[in-house]
């Protein structure tokens, strides 16, 4: 059965900030690497670059924030796509497998912390997580049904 994950899971910090023990698992979720940053310094855990968005997209938008609301639409949409379950599912699995006092923390390099592609990512997952706990506790209810009606000895 997944665990009941609650928002503070998932947490967004801009990778030029200091790590913290408090971060848990450190995703860069940008495309390209953070100009100017160190593998040693940014302290990752992994590099989800093909969790970012499309470079059109990421070119397209530009961090202008009028285009903010089309590229949030734009950049789920992508995240919907086929070619990013298995990394969604990765992500998901690091999520399930922490204590309530564990988290990821998704890490970016735009200098705007409200208009960037982890708060879209971070949106994205927060709603996909219940959906799969739904579907997992539905899934061990039913299992759990036809073993209560299962009659003893068959």
């Amino acid at each position: 059965m997944t665990k009941q994950l609650s928002d503070s899971n998932i947490r967004v910090k801009r990778v030029y900030e200091e790590p913290s023990d408090s971060d848990g698992y450190r995703i860069l979720v940008d495309r390209l690497w953070p100009r100017g940053l160190s593998r040693e310094k940014a302290a990752i855990s992994h590099w989800f670059k093909d969790l970012a968005p499309s470079d059109g997209l990421r070119r397209w938008f530009s961090h202008n924030p009028a285009r903010w609301p089309e590229f949030r639409e734009r950049y789920m949409e992508e995240l919907r796509q086929p070619d990013r379950a298995e990394r969604l599912k990765e992500l998901t699995t690091l999520l399930s497998r922490g204590t309530p006092k564990e988290r990821v923390t998704l890490l970016f390099a735009a200098r705007d912390p409200i208009h960037n592609n982890a708060m879209v990512l971070k949106d994205f997952l927060e709603n996909l997580i219940p959906a799969l706990t739904h579907q997992t506790d539905s899934k061990d209810n039913g299992s759990q049904k036809q073993q209560d009606a299962e009659p003893e000895g068959a």
